[in-house]
């Protein structure tokens, strides 16, 4: 009975929209690859003072129906109105924020300073919403900060404690617009009350319900992108991170590779959880769209992992300059590149972050036939050490992790490298990860799952005074130890 009534209102309203929805177009939307740069732009900063109380995840959307409401003339006079339906406002607050900013803005510090008084008008508005409802028995008040934030011209952002209840926040705002949609085609939009709203807002059974969720996950509300991720060691990583909260992108330079990573990280990461897309460290502008499609996806980064690589094994006389060069392109300059773009979208959001540099145990030994290998694994330790040097002060702590003959479901040894390396030992291929469990101190094989609870030790939390530090996953080996 409740669907024949909603289809025949439904019906109804459709036949009799006789006048311009909201009053008509007052800003058209941008281009779909401008709206996409610009929202990727503005996410981080945005993200950053939605997380003032506590760390949020990011959903963006420019939907044709949001895009018309945003930039309708009525805009102004329906937005401010609030929702009309509890389930609605439990989950979008009462009210979005408008940002009243041209869809072709450049991020200048003067738009900074316009997005932080905003937040502070609409966190003053929220107070005193409370403050004029409440009551002796309320709950206390909640966190002030918006929901959903409006762009006229480029779409909508959601903010909420993980990318589940933002997306689903999201659809309820714009389940919203099309009441407010229909409601005003055939006479006057009318809200709920800010009383009625409060009333339901901090209803005393609701709150109970807020007390009696679990304890969020070591990385819940946390965003961390990925190099290399479709290897043996980065899909590791990337299944624990997301096992432990966190929303997990994973980039790779191999397409086939990434799809099959996807798909086996899918079945354990819930999909809202985990993002894809290609990336070759070589290439700024790959880069740059990597993290671009990260701040659409999640509207930031917290933790940076950078674990692409490649290897090499020949002695000095046969390695040729194109060698050494690839070595340092895609590890030197690539942890490098990735971890400088990175660290701009860190220092956006305010809230400092986490960068881990997959090094190796040849960054402290020394070896026969691993010299352009071994001198790229040395730079980047030492880079990890000058940059956490430099960003302690943005709270950006860096670390490295440092394995060691890690073999099951690492593309290194296909290319030549186990062959590299049993020439230098004398032995054959196929005795080397017996021959490497052998010289361990501990006398132990190293999986990619050792290294990935490494990684997670560094961005659990647990650790969040150290930086600039080196932990080696080698079984022991006695000549990398840093001390």
């Amino acid at each position: 009975n409740s669907l024949d009534v909603i289809e025949t209102a439904a019906e109804y309203l459709e036949q009799h929209q006789n006048r311009p929805a909201f009053g008509g177009i007052k800003i058209k939307p941008e281009d779909p690859e401008v709206r996409r740069q610009q929202a990727a732009a503005m996410a981080p900063l945005l993200r950053g003072y939605c997380s003032s109380e506590i760390p949020m995840v990011g959903h963006f959307t420019d939907a044709e129906d949001v895009l018309e409401f945003t930039g309708s003339i009525d805009l102004e006079k329906l937005a401010p109105l609030g929702t009309s339906c509890p389930d609605h406002f439990l989950r979008t607050k009462i009210k979005p924020l408008v940002l009243e900013l041209d869809v072709g803005i450049s991020f200048t510090p003067e738009v900074g300073d316009y997005v932080e008084t905003a937040f502070e008008d609409y966190r003053r508005s929220y107070l005193a919403y409370y403050e004029s409802c409440k009551n002796a028995d309320s709950p206390p008040v909640r966190d002030p900060n918006p929901v959903i934030i409006l762009w006229p011209g480029i779409g909508l952002f959601a903010f909420a404690k993980n990318k589940q209840t933002a997306r689903v926040a999201a659809e309820f705002y714009i389940n919203a617009i099309h009441v407010m949609k229909g409601a005003e085609a055939v006479s006057e939009y009318v809200a709920l009350s800010p009383q009625e709203a409060f009333n339901i807002e901090y209803w005393a059974l609701e709150e109970a319900k807020l007390q009696r969720l679990p304890k969020p996950n070591p990385l819940s509300g946390k965003v961390v992108l990925i190099t290399g991720g479709a290897g043996g060691i980065g899909r590791a990583i990337a299944a624990k991170c997301g096992a432990e909260g966190a929303c997990v992108f994973i980039t790779d330079n191999h397409s086939g590779r990434l799809e099959e990573a996807n798909a086996l990280l899918g079945s354990s990461i819930a999909g809202d959880n985990l993002g894809a897309t290609l990336l070759d460290t070589t290439d700024t502008g790959s880069i740059g769209r990597a993290f671009t499609e990260c701040c659409l996806a999640f509207g930031g980064v917290d933790i940076i992992v950078n674990s692409a690589g490649l290897a090499l094994s020949k002695p000095l006389s046969e390695t040729t300059a194109e060698d050494w060069q690839l070595m340092q392109q895609v590890m030197v300059e690539g942890q490098f590149q990735v971890s400088k773009a990175g660290v701009s979208i860190l220092r956006q959001q305010g809230f400092g972050g986490d960068i881990i540099n997959i090094v190796s145990k040849n960054a402290l030994v020394s070896g026969p036939n691993n010299v352009a290998y071994g001198t790229a694994k040395a730079a980047q330790l030492h880079m990890s050490r000058l940059l956490a040097a430099e960003l302690g002060a943005d709270n950006i702590r860096v670390n490295t992790v440092n394995p060691d003959a890690v073999v099951e479901g690492s593309f290194i040894w296909e290319d030549g490298w186990a062959a590299g390396r049993a020439k230098a030992y004398g032995i054959k291929p196929e005795d080397l990860p017996a021959f490497y469990a052998k010289r361990t101190l501990l006398n132990q094989t190293i999986l990619p799952e050792d290294i990935a609870n490494a990684v997670f030790v560094l961005i659990s939390g647990q650790l969040s005074k150290s930086t600039g530090n080196i932990l080696n996953v080698d079984g022991g080996i006695a000549p990398a130890f840093v001390r």
